[in-house]
């Protein structure tokens, strides 16, 4: 049997833009991506803790250290600039498998980005 289980999380970042003409999406600090093991066109849920909206969408890169969060298209009408939100994305892996695996979890800091 195989289940669904977390694989990467971008715990609280702050929404740096929201842009509806954009083809949709979301650009993340390239930094980000990196350090949570998400790859450019991953699927990927998002919590907007302000306001509880979840919707899915695909990751594309954003200037490495820019600090840049950046919702497009559709998904731009779910958040505000400044709104905190949470990016994760899962695995699909074999049962015995999921019980020791440990996903990239990374704590930025909710006021620029940031990783330190």
């Amino acid at each position: 049997m195989q289940i669904q289980v977390l694989k990467s999380k971008i715990h609280r970042v702050k929404v740096t833009g929201a842009d509806l003409n954009y083809i949709g999406s979301i650009t993340i600090d390239e930094a980000l991506m990196e350090a949570s093991n998400i790859i450019e066109g991953e699927k990927v849920s998002i919590v907007n803790i302000n306001n509880g909206e979840r919707f899915e969408t695909y990751a594309i890169k954003g200037l490495p250290n820019s600090g840049e969060i950046n919702l497009n298209g559709p998904a731009a009408r779910k958040v505000q600039k400044d709104d905190i939100i949470i990016i994760m994305s899962y695995g699909t892996l074999d049962f015995e498998e999921a019980k020791t695996f440990k996903p990239w979890i990374i704590f930025p800091n909710d006021k620029d980005n940031s990783l330190t």
